[in-house]
C-alpha cells in the first residue's frame, strides 16, 4: 500500500513537561492559579473543536458506525430477500432508493452494506496498528541487527503489489468453490489487509521512536535504573502515538476503499455477506438503464472514505505544532 504523507506525518514530539504552579498576578481569577498545562492531546483538542471540519467529519463518521452497529434504527426492509416482481423498479416513496435485478430493497442493503465496510476496516487497522506499532517500537528501541533484521522484513513485504498481492491471497483461500462462513470471508480479507498494510505502520513507528529514544526524559529515565518495559510504557509508546493516531485515522478510509476495490473484482467479500463493493459488483451491468443502483452505494461508500480522511487531516493540522 502506498504511504500517503507519512513523511509529513512524523514530527519530533514535544517533551514531556513538569507540572508547575503558576503564581496569579493581583487580580488574577482563584482558578487560573490552580490551572495545570495542557498536554500533547489537551491542546489539540482545544484546537480540533474550532474546525468546522472536524465537526462534520466525526458527525459523519458517528452516523456510518451507528448504522453499522444499529442498522435496524435506519431501516425496516430486508436486505436479503426480494421480489422477482420488483425486479429494478426504480426509486419512490415505497423505496427510496429504488429495488435492485432480485427485487431487494437498495436502500436496506445500503445501510446494511455499512456494517461490512465499516467492522473489516476498523479490525484491520487495528490489526496494522498492532502488528506494525510493536514491530517498529523494537527496531526504533532496540536498534542494530535487530532492526535491520525487521527492516528487511517489511521492505520484502512493502515490495508487494498491495492490490497483486490481495488478489493472490484471496484467490487461493476465497477463490471459487470455496464455501466460507460469512466471519470466515471476512476474516481472510482482514487477513489479507494487515498482512500487506503493516510494513508502513512499522516505518513510521520506527522513525518516530529514533526521534524520541534519545531524549533527556528517556536519558533519564535510563538513568534511573528504569526497565525497558517501563520506558517504552511510561514515556516512549505516549510521546510516539500522535503519527499513529494520525496515519490510523486515514488508513480506515483507505482500508475502506480497499475492500470495496477487492469485492467489486469478485475475490473480497461475497454472498451471504452485504457490502457497498459487492453492490457496485452487482449494479456495474446495468449501468446505462439503472444507473441508480450504482450510485447509491458508490455516495455512501466515498462519503465514509472522505470522512475519514478529512478527519485524519485535521487531527495532524491539530497534532503537529508546526501547521497551526
Amino acid at each position: 500500500m502506498s504511504d500517503p504523507s507519512a513523511a509529513s506525518i512524523v514530527s519530533t514530539p514535544r517533551h514531556e513537561q513538569p507540572t508547575q504552579m503558576v503564581p496569579a498576578t493581583p487580580g488574577q481569577p482563584e482558578n487560573a492559579r490552580n490551572e495545570k498545562p495542557r498536554g500533547l492531546l489537551g491542546d489539540a483538542w482545544q484546537d480540533l473543536r474550532r474546525k468546522p471540519l472536524f465537526w462534520v467529519s466525526a458527525t459523519l463518521i458517528v452516523l456510518f458506525v451507528l448504522m453499522s452497529v444499529f442498522p435496524s434504527l435506519f431501516t425496516s426492509g430486508d436486505p436479503e430477500n426480494g421480489v422477482l416482481a420488483r425486479s429494478r423498479v426504480e426509486p419512490s416513496g415505497d423505496a427510496w432508493f429504488g429495488y435492485d435485478v432480485q427485487g431487494r430493497d437498495v436502500f436496506a442493503r445500503t445501510i446494511y452494506g455499512a456494517n461490512a465496510s465499516i467492522v473489516v476496516s476498523l479490525l484491520s487497522v487495528m490489526g496494522t496498528m498492532l502488528i506494525g506499532g510493536t514491530m517498529g517500537i523494537i527496531a526504533g528501541y532496540r536498534g542494530g541487527w535487530v532492526d535491520a533484521v525487521l527492516s528487511r522484513v517489511a521492505d520484502i513485504f512493502f515490495g508487494l503489489p498491495f492490490v497483486l498481492g490481495a488478489i493472490v491471497i484471496l484467490t487461493t483461500f476465497n477463490g471459487a468453490g470455496t464455501d466460507n462462513s460469512e466471519w470466515q470471508i471476512k476474516g481472510l480479507v482482514i487477513g489479507s489487509l494487515v498482512l500487506l498494510g503493516w510494513p508502513v505502520v512499522m516505518r513510521l513507528m520506527r522513525s518516530s521512536v529514533l526521534a524520541t529514544k534519545e531524549a533527556d526524559y528517556i536519558v533519564a529515565a535510563r538513568a534511573m535504573g528504569a526497565s525497558t518495559g517501563r520506558i517504552i510504557l511510561k514515556h516512549l509508546l505516549p510521546n510516539c502515538l500522535a503519527p499513529l493516531l494520525v496515519y490510523g485515522t486515514i488508513m480506515v478510509g483507505s482500508f475502506i476503499g480497499a475492500e470495496a476495490t477487492l469485492s467489486f473484482l469478485g475475490i473480497g467479500l461475497k454472498h451471504p455477506v452485504v457490502s457497498w463493493g459487492i453492490m457496485i459488483n452487482e449494479a456495474q451491468q446495468y449501468l446505462r438503464p439503472s444507473p441508480y443502483l450504482l450510485f447509491f452505494p458508490s455516495a455512501f461508500l466515498v462519503t465514509a472514505v472522505l470522512s475519514f480522511v478529512m478527519l485524519g487531516e485535521v487531527v495532524r493540522e491539530a497534532l503537529d505544532p508546526k501547521l497551526r
